[in-house]
């Protein structure tokens, strides 16, 4: 499975982007979907994922503020994101897993700036 982010940009503290990441193929049977992040110097981690059931988590930094959804009809999935912080600043990956035994499947990255 391909995958492709987009959505990224240039937003002031307090702003909203929603990063979307189009696959190409059906995700409906995907077993889990998520975003990382990788912010300069530091290593990648995990923001946030959603199953094929609909149940989602989030890193403690995004929550309340972050949401993750999927569109299984448009083959997208999207990540929602408000009150944005400098912190939030970084090269955001969305990323596939087919079932529990497989490999995750990754897109190229879409760079996110948070700054005034």
């Amino acid at each position: 499975v391909q995958l492709v982010e987009s959505g990224g940009g240039l937003v002031q503290p307090g702003g909203s982007l929603r990063l979307s990441c189009a696959a190409s193929r059906n995700i409906f049977s995907i077993y889990v979907m998520g975003w990382y992040r990788q912010a300069p110097g530091k290593q990648r981690e995990l923001v946030a994922t959603i199953t094929n059931g609909g149940s989602t988590s989030y890193k403690d930094a995004v929550k309340g503020r972050f949401t993750i959804s999927r569109d299984n009809a448009n083959n997208t999935m999207y990540l929602q994101m408000n009150s944005l912080k400098p912190e939030d600043t970084a090269v955001y990956y969305c990323y596939a897993r087919l079932s529990v035994v497989s490999n995750n499947y990754w897109g190229q990255g879409t760079q996110v700036t948070v700054s005034s």
